[in-house]
């Protein structure tokens, strides 16, 4: 790898932090699957001699969180519904609780450019261990994304009209950034 030993710092600016929902339910088509941005985030990662990283850690303000799209349902998102959605992850979800990982472990993974990441995930007062994949490129760019169980947390996923439409209990937290010296 061509990724020079060091200290990256990445956020909002130079990458993507997102969050992906399902939904569930016997209500579940009026319901829409959501990509939302996390907009205020920090992330260090520590690439050693060998240009692999070492150690990464990532803190996200869970109030920032904003609705980037939503598909299926039966009308469109509007920006109403978007503030909505994004008071209820507040108030109910999250909670304005931390949110922060710290890696335990980052070993290579089963094909080359993978590494196989484990740390300790802060989640709604919770912590808990978690593990995930990378993909990391020559030229510095890492991609990747981990399953979150809600409930492993102690959240609740998000539910109206009496529980027949959810948010699905999984959702899937992804990464696309590009390692460049600072």
């Amino acid at each position: 790898m061509s990724i020079d030993a060091g200290t990256y710092t990445l956020g909002p600016d130079q990458a993507a932090l997102t969050v992906k929902t399902g939904k569930i339910g016997a209500a579940a088509k009026a319901g829409h699957n959501l990509v939302i941005a996390v907009t205020a985030w920090e992330a260090t990662v520590q690439v050693g001699a060998d240009g692999i990283p070492a150690g990464i850690a990532l803190t996200a303000d869970a109030s920032s969180l904003e609705v980037l799209e939503g598909s299926g349902g039966m009308q469109a998102l509007g920006d109403e519904e978007k503030a909505s959605i994004k008071q209820s992850i507040d108030d109910e979800v999250l909670k304005r609780t931390a949110i922060e990982f710290r890696s335990t472990a980052i070993t290579p993974g089963d094909e080359p450019g993978r590494l196989h990441v484990e740390g300790e995930l802060e989640l709604g007062g919770t912590h808990r261990p978690i593990a995930f994949e990378l993909a990391l490129a020559p030229d510095g760019a890492i991609t990747g994304s981990a399953i979150v169980t809600q409930s492993a947390w102690g959240i609740k996923p998000f539910s109206i009209l009496f529980g027949t439409l959810k948010v699905a209990d999984e959702v899937e937290v992804a990464v696309s950034a590009t390692l460049r010296p600072g």
